[in-house]
């Protein structure tokens, strides 16, 4: 709304007072406490109504609503009377009014930290509801859960905001791209699809081709990472031909290819993994099989600008670690401290490596003090997340969360390559957690973290409940 700011009759004092009549109860607050509102704000516009005008201001709204959010913008915080509404109650009211961005900045978590997280919330879709993948947002803490061949949406308050059926069977790989579009791979479909959420419709779809091979045409998606402006997909062939299509985000055209490789070998499978580090601007890729004789893979960091390769390891294989033999489980990689993180499949332990600087063997191992919390077995249905500096990992049920401690010594500075004391362990969860299931994926968004388990309906919400001065309203 315009604000008529040159008539002479307009209130300009913010100490002034303005009367509004919201539902039938009368309400009074200064010009000053409105205009916190924004200029864009209903509250805004009213600030600048005619002294002239005798008629109160009436705004058919609830009223006890009104008091919550009059208040919100007096104090920066949430009253403990918004306890009695849902949040997409107070949500839709402050859309109304215009000031849905200070209700979103009021109702935050606080700043994630895994020691203190709890789960707060289960998120089930009211069809299919065991989830194949998700996708979080890193900005406000929304999720897209695919279940079958449907996306379920949920906004930055956990309210569902729409369910669309893809033409896809079922969903393995989802990467939000754009804040509306989001970038799908299936395994039972071939190509990478793109899907406007705003619209609930397909966009576009981009193929592996080759002339000399036609089969490539059915190559699916396996992996799917995306950068400032392009998408990497990992595509698959069921005749091991396997490489990573780097495609440009506004024409969502493909742009170039990366690690064209075939064979049956470990070596050559396509990675099952792939993560941008916007820091180095590197892909990192990785991969992971298990069999009869164990567990084996590789990480590779490829430069797309020359779509050359820059640093691989095997396991077990060429790149040798001082623990040869005990080949990683799961791979993860912190692209804000700029490290790589494996898992040790035999022992259990957890391993870092310092992305400035790789060699033949990188490795540091992270060391537990406390004897009761040694690792003393493996890790053979495992998951790791890097979120916010921090290492979550998944053993089965369990959720533990390695943070750094600051003011420690580089990794590289520690004699015999063993980090004791530079991350610390920490239990995320309780014993009722881990008896949920094995966990599938963990994920962080915003000042949240989502974790899947396997066989188990929706996703699990977990936020820091350490907080100061914030009242939980969900």
């Amino acid at each position: 709304m315009a604000a008529a700011t040159s008539d002479s009759n307009c209130v300009t004092s913010p100490d002034d007072r303005i009367k509004l009549n919201v539902g039938g109860k009368l309400f009074e607050s200064t010009l000053s406490t409105l205009r916190s509102g924004g200029p864009d704000s209903l509250f805004t516009a009213l600030s600048y109504r005619d002294t002239g005008d005798t008629n109160l201001v009436f705004i058919d709204r609830d009223p006890e609503i009104f008091s919550v959010l009059i208040s919100l913008l007096r104090t920066n915080q949430l009253p403990s009377t918004a306890n009695r509404f849902s949040k997409q109650e107070l949500a839709d009211e402050a859309l109304y009014y215009g000031i849905d961005t200070q209700l979103r900045s009021a109702m935050a978590p606080s700043s994630f930290d895994g020691i203190d997280a709890s789960n707060i919330a289960t998120i089930r879709p009211a069809s299919e509801g065991l989830s194949s993948t998700f996708t979080a947002a890193g900005v406000d803490g929304s999720i897209w859960i695919a279940h079958g061949g449907q996306v379920s949406c949920y906004d930055w308050n956990l309210s569902h905001s729409c369910t669309i059926r893809t033409h896809l069977d079922e969903i393995d790989s989802i990467c939000r791209v754009w804040p509306e579009i989001a970038a799908i791979g299936s395994a039972s479909n071939a190509g990478l699809h793109f899907y406007d959420f705003s619209h609930g419709r397909n966009v576009g779809t981009v193929r592996w081709t080759d002339p000399s091979d036609p089969r490539i045409f059915k190559a699916r998606v396996n992996a799917i990472a995306g950068s400032e402006s392009s998408i990497f997909a990992a595509f698959d062939c069921q005749h091991r031909e396997n490489c990573i299509l780097e495609v440009d985000k506004t024409k969502l055209q493909i742009v170039s290819q990366l690690a064209r490789q075939s064979g049956n070998q470990v070596k050559h499978t396509v990675p099952r993994k792939l993560t941008w580090v916007p820091q180095t601007s590197v892909l990192v890729g990785s991969t992971v099989t298990s069999g009869a004789f164990g567990y084996s893979g590789y990480i590779r960091l490829w430069d797309p600008r020359s779509g050359e390769m820059v640093w691989e390891t095997n396991e077990p294989g060429a790149g040798r670690s001082s623990r040869f033999g005990d080949s990683f489980a799961c791979v993860g990689v912190d692209v804000e401290g700029l490290a790589l993180f494996k898992l040790c499949s035999q022992s259990g332990d957890l391993a870092m490596a310092d992305m400035r600087h790789l060699k033949e063997d990188p490795w540091i191992y992270l060391q537990e003090k406390n004897p009761s919390l040694v690792n003393t077995g493996g890790a053979s249905s495992s998951v790791i997340h890097c979120y916010r500096r921090q290492v979550f990992v998944g053993r089965e049920g369990d959720l533990e969360v390695w943070s750094r401690l600051e003011g420690m010594k580089n990794g590289a500075e520690i004699a015999g390559g063993d980090a004791e004391g530079l991350y610390r362990r920490n239990f995320v969860d309780k014993i009722k957690d881990s008896e949920r299931g094995i966990i599938k994926q963990i994920e962080g968004g915003g000042n949240r973290l989502f974790i899947s388990r396997e066989d188990v309906e929706g996703i699990e919400v977990w936020e820091t409940t350490c907080s100061s001065g914030v009242i939980s309203v969900l």
